[in-house]
């Protein structure tokens, strides 16, 4: 039986049809990505799914006692709760669960054979193990570390920003493990280090997972299965993002008259995926097997670790080599740039020169100072050392607050501000709505005013616009937040055919791939690395370094290890009466075993324990069986001796 089974649901908001007469279920184990435009429905199945929303027709129906639990876009937290107290919110079922388990432990140690406590037990360890709450202090911690809220810990919630707060949600929920774990763009807000992280917990601790995604290589190694929401039904793809495209190409093709533009889309961005992904294989072949070889050899061999090592640094350092061509005109000269906020270094000892066709990502941890240095190339801000030196060139520029927008304006005033229905985008004069028609937008949104509109509709407004301007330079910060994944394809087709230069802020690593060509990457130590190679690439090198490095670490202490290790099995020997014992104890309880079954035996005979008499049998049985006692107890302490012996030699 499905955990969820959705039958025949249907969902309308007044006269507008959501979803007509769809069918969806949620088996355990599977992780399933529901894609589609926004304003397809994609929320309003997910809400369907987690309970919170009722339904028109239709019928959904669950496992008993399932626990079903959801990501909220803007999450609550009891008032007054600091971060950590928020973070271990709801576990206190798994705590109390855990602590009736050890109750029952010693109750069993006394009374192995009760049957109601058994029970009890079992049922209580399949919950724990289910959870995965058996270390759930070192987990918490773990979680905490990696989602960088430790430095936060006793802050109180509320002093968070939005993105931190969802952090802190997704970190408390995934502690929880619910049966079935709903999220709605679980990677907005995260670095790709935190992406990493997250992914690799929901396939060791296998989830069940429902969740909404734009980030395409997070859905690829993810999801199980693609549900696509599109004109009020869904249609099933089986595995990830790579899968859909294929088989999506497929099915239009049937219908290649009225699609041939999603079509082309579909077949440009199955080709670039499927080039990108044949070619990183390629070439981490061979390095895979050096580094999992180097396994094998870790503890006896650091110097072939650190020649490895080397190697990948050396690959690294290959893509670094400034490969721009210098007759182009120089946007930016940036010499020894250093940046502070309050007492917090972000930047020093940066210099790098910004040409005409550069297409660059900026990219590190959140909080590393990427923004900020966009707003010092953008003179909003001022270098605390070093200079920025600007040629003559005009910028269109897309910030995360969408400042370009004014609420009170409609889609026409906003890109028709002197009157009429025509916008110029590159030299092309075009109707409003056949220009808007290219970024989804259907011709009854053109008098409908920018506030009524939602974050990922409003996005699009802003992108759509800084296409119509015309600029030398195009700067984004964090451009795919809020975004479908056929808005993100709009804009990633816009990018490459802008004849100018493009700097973009972002941690979504497959549209970094597909777009940049040179990286600055912020560093640890608040120095920026240059890159010309692929993001997802370079993070791929930098993990290999990172194992490495730990590898040669452990290496080079394995030695010392063992040099302990020899001397404490030379102070651990068996004493002269201890090999005697262990030669002679096994006989000796062999033999009180015997004897102890002799005299049960004569308990339950009336004509033997009437000859000897009862009480004297009894007694006689209680100081065998004590004697018994001493001796497994005596064994048992020089077997141990003896297994420590052995794992010190």
């Amino acid at each position: 039986m499905a955990l969820i089974d959705l039958q025949n649901i249907s969902k309308h908001y007044s006269a507008q049809k959501i979803l007509i007469d769809v069918n969806f279920h949620v088996d355990a184990g599977e992780r399933i990505v529901i894609i589609g435009k926004n304003g397809s429905g994609k929320s309003t199945l997910m809400k369907i799914v987690n309970g919170t929303l009722m339904q028109d027709a239709g019928h959904r129906i669950t496992k008993n006692d399932l626990e079903v639990k959801m990501l909220d876009q803007r999450p609550n937290f009891i008032d007054g709760h600091n971060v950590r107290q928020a973070v271990e919110h709801g576990l206190h079922e798994l705590n109390a669960a855990k602590e009736r388990y050890n109750e029952l432990s010693l109750q069993l140690a006394d009374d192995f054979e009760n049957r109601l406590l058994l029970d009890e037990h079992e049922k209580l360890s399949r919950y724990i193990e289910h959870h995965n709450a058996w270390n759930l202090d070192d987990k918490i911690e773990r979680i905490i570390q990696h989602f960088d809220l430790k430095r936060y810990e006793d802050k109180p919630i509320d002093l968070l920003s939005g993105g931190e707060q969802r952090r802190v949600a997704l970190a408390s929920l995934l502690l929880q493990k619910p049966d079935v774990l709903l999220l709605d763009e679980p990677t907005n807000h995260l670095d790709v280090y935190m992406v990493e992280f997250l992914e690799e917990l929901l396939l060791k601790e296998k989830f069940t997972l429902v969740f909404i995604s734009h980030d395409r290589y997070f859905i690829d190694r993810i999801a199980t299965k693609s549900v696509e929401v599109d004109d009020c039904t869904l249609k099933e793809y089986s595995g990830g993002y790579s899968n859909y495209l294929t088989q999506k190409a497929e099915f239009i093709r049937t219908l290649q008259k009225q699609h041939d533009n999603l079509l082309g889309v579909l077949k440009r961005e199955n080709e670039w995926f499927a080039r990108g992904v044949r070619a990183r294989l390629k070439r981490n072949e061979g390095r895979k097997e050096r580094l999992m070889q180097l396994r094998e050899d870790a503890k006896t061999n650091p110097a072939k670790i650190r020649k490895m090592s080397v190697e990948l640094q050396r690959e690294a350092k290959h893509f670094n080599r400034d490969k721009s061509i210098n007759k182009q005109k120089m946007l930016f000269e940036v010499e020894n740039l250093g940046l502070t906020l309050g007492d917090k270094e972000l930047l020093k000892n940066f210099t790098t020169r910004i040409l005409q066709k550069d297409v660059i990502a900026i990219v590190g941890p959140n909080g590393s100072g990427k923004s900020t240095l966009l707003k010092a190339l953008l003179g909003r801000i001022e270098p605390t050392t070093g200079t920025i030196k600007r040629g003559e060139f005009t910028i269109g520029y897309f910030d995360q607050h969408r400042e370009m927008l004014d609420d009170d304006k409609n889609l026409i005033e906003t890109f028709c501000p002197h009157g009429g229905d025509r916008v110029q985008v590159r030299g092309s004069d075009l109707h409003v709505y056949g220009y808007l028609k290219n970024f989804l937008f259907p011709r009854e949104f053109l008098d409908k005013k920018i506030g009524v509109l939602s974050g990922g509709e409003k996005n699009r407004v802003a992108l759509a616009l800084l296409f119509t301007k015309n600029v030398d330079i195009l700067i984004l910060d964090e451009p795919t937040n809020d975004l479908d994944i056929p808005t993100i394809n709009i804009l990633e087709e816009q990018l490459t055919n802008f004849a100018g230069a493009v700097i973009i802020v972002s941690h979504d690593r497959y549209f970094v791939d597909k777009i940049a060509k040179k990286l600055f990457i912020f560093k640890a130590d608040k120095t920026i690395e240059e890159s010309h190679q692929q993001y997802s690439e370079y993070l791929d090198l930098e993990k290999e370094i990172k194992e490495l490095n730990s590898m040669e670490e452990e290496a080079n202490k394995a030695p010392k290890v063992v040099e302990v290790k020899k001397e404490k099995a030379k102070q651990l020997r068996l004493t002269f009466k201890e090999k005697i014992a262990l030669e002679k104890l096994p006989l000796e309880i062999e033999e009180l075993e015997n004897t102890i079954e002799e005299k049960n035996s004569c308990l339950a005979d009336p004509k033997c324990y009437e000859a000897i008499g009862i009480t004297a049998l009894a007694q006689e049985l209680a100081e065998i069986e004590e004697l018994y006692e001493a001796k497994m107890e005596e064994l048992f302490a020089i077997e141990e001796k003896l297994e420590e012996i052995n794992s010190h030699s």
